[in-house]
């Protein structure tokens, strides 16, 4: 099959000896492990490629020495979206995942085993399937659409397994001389891989993940080499992951199936195969039945999703840590001081068959509780850095009112104070912010009452007193003394427990003199403590909005 190889590949290419020279193996320590990412350019980046991508890095830096490469398959071109590529890379620095080797930004590669993008090793991989054609193991297919068509309807009547194998691959009994016929005649032609498989046989597949499986054996004569002299995904797998001497291939769970096509490949070079380890995608329950998150159908399949609603990047890596192992929470618990990159990702714990069930609830609570570690400096940057991208008037609003808003993100933000978990988000600020603002905060009086449940008579009451006792000196201990007297004096329980008893003999407790205020000054029942929220606002803006109804 020389003279065929030859009429195929009529430039020259490298010879196998001049690439295996090349790219010569690592010197990695005992025990460190290369992994890979190996996205498709062809539109944004999906959380569950973000997710892929976090296991892979992680896996590899458990160990000393251990080395994660970017890689990207671009050999699908006409699926390729202008600008993807470049988005990978910025997800992936976005979210602090450390990419040892490949391009880490636009026209930026780092590493010795590159290019990086397949479609820049084209010569790599016609090196290979020119030997393959030279030894009998790969062939020109010349079928055209029409006639794989008509195979398939064929072996749908019959009820057979779809697919190019046994005698429906009539493209490997063409003589020599008929292959360089339809060669020089110019018919478009692939190259597909001769295989030596029966599918009536079963192998043991071994799984990092899923252990020990039975698959039947590949026979398919798979394309190997399409007609724009690109490989495709199995072949490009084969050679890149040897080259790069990549240890652990950790990808998709619909790649399982074609694992012992990828041992063929590897066989048919007598090439070591790396361990392979199949990670279910992320899942998400719809009328109660699971389903993989959808590109088209959920937003929060976007990368972009997560930066443009303001969740904080680590929440997310944290999230996608307890998807990826169900353990990382209490150990997280167990250690507050560590950060995610201090804990050890196993495959034993990742989620395998069953698949991470996407919960937004679990990814509030997570982003809540980090957010709340923020001082109130962190919170204002890291808030002002968010409005800048995406809420252009919140960001002039917090620079405009620079000492004001600080000193609103300062409530309960202290050291030793009650912590307050009321945001999740970095576009939950605009909803904290406004109601301290005079041009955003409005509420009627009709809206006023219904909210404090109190009749008009004695919310005026309680007003009056309570603006008659007030001191802005006052510390908190004796502004709520006075709270408590103008409480009493007005016939409302002291303790919430003694009006609970005796409900007709007051008309509320303390907490129902507060929601007075409560409501005035923010417009809703439940606020930030109260007396910081006075103390911020300052008397004159209290005075106004406490007099607006109720003069």
């Amino acid at each position: 099959m020389k003279e065929i190889a030859n009429r195929i590949f009529k430039n020259d290419l490298p010879t196998m000896a001049e690439i295996e020279a090349k790219y010569k193996p690592r010197e990695l320590k005992e025990g460190a492990r290369v992994t890979r990412f190996a996205p498709s350019p062809t539109g944004f980046v999906h959380i569950g490629s973000l997710y892929a991508a976090l296991v892979n890095e992680k896996f590899a830096h458990n160990e000393e020495d251990g080395i994660f490469i970017l890689r990207i398959e671009d050999t699908d071109q006409a699926r390729e979206v202008e600008g993807a590529a470049d988005l990978i890379a910025q997800s992936l620095a976005d979210f602090d995942i450390k990419v040892d080797e490949g391009e880490v930004s636009k026209g930026n590669e780092i590493g010795n085993y590159g290019p990086y993008r397949q479609s820049d090793r084209k010569e790599i991989y016609q090196a290979f399937i020119k030997y393959l054609i030279e030894e009998g193991k790969a062939y020109p297919c010349f079928a055209t659409k029409e006639e794989l068509d008509v195979m398939r309807e064929e072996q749908q009547k019959q009820s057979l397994r779809p697919g190019y194998y046994g005698k429906w691959a009539t493209g490997r009994e063409l003589s020599k001389e008929e292959m360089i016929k339809n060669l020089d005649e110019g018919k478009p032609y692939v190259i597909r891989f001769k295989s030596p498989g029966n599918y009536d046989k079963r192998i043991a597949v071994k799984d990092v993940i899923k252990g020990v499986r039975e698959l039947p054996e590949n026979d398919l004569d798979i394309v190997i080499m399409k007609q724009d002299k690109l490989p495709t995904y199995h072949f490009a797998h084969v050679i890149d992951d040897h080259f790069m001497y990549t240890t652990h291939v950790i990808r998709g769970d619909e790649w399982f199936p074609s694992v012992p096509l990828h041992i063929q490949l590897f066989r048919a070079f007598k090439w070591k195969t790396p361990k392979y380890a199949h990670v279910s995608p992320i899942q998400k329950l719809e009328d109660n039945k699971k389903r993989k998150l959808s590109k088209r159908k959920d937003p929060e399949a976007n990368v972009m999703y997560y930066a443009e609603k303001g969740y904080p990047k680590i929440a997310v890596i944290e999230y996608l840590m307890n998807l990826a192992n169900s353990n990382y929470e209490d150990w997280k618990k167990a250690n507050p001081s560590l950060t995610y990159n201090d804990f050890e990702i196993t495959m034993k714990r990742l989620a395998g068959s069953a698949g991470a069930l996407f919960d937004f609830d679990k990814l509030n609570s997570i982003s809540r509780e980090y957010v709340a570690t923020l001082s109130a400096e962190e919170f204002f940057d890291n808030g002002l850095e968010w409005a800048k991208k995406y809420d252009a008037e919140l960001a002039d609003i917090m620079v405009s009112n620079e000492e004001y808003v600080r000193a609103i993100f300062g409530i309960e933000r202290g050291i030793g104070e009650r912590v307050r978990k009321d945001i999740v988000k970095w576009e939950d600020l605009r909803a904290d912010i406004e109601p301290f603002l005079d041009d955003k905060f409005s509420i009627g009086k009709n809206e006023a009452l219904e909210l404090i449940g109190l009749d008009e008579e004695t919310v005026s009451k309680v007003i009056s007193d309570y603006l008659a006792s007030y001191d802005k000196n006052d510390d908190k201990q004796e502004w709520f003394g006075k709270l408590r007297v103008v409480a009493e004096n007005n016939g409302f329980a002291l303790k919430g427990k003694d009006y609970k008893k005796n409900p007709d003999a007051y008309k509320g407790d303390i907490s129902s003199v507060a929601k007075i205020f409560r409501v005035l000054l923010m417009g809703k029942v439940e606020t930030p403590d109260l007396y910081s929220v006075v103390s911020v606002m300052g008397e004159k803006r209290v005075n106004l909005r406490i007099l607006r109804l109720f003069s």
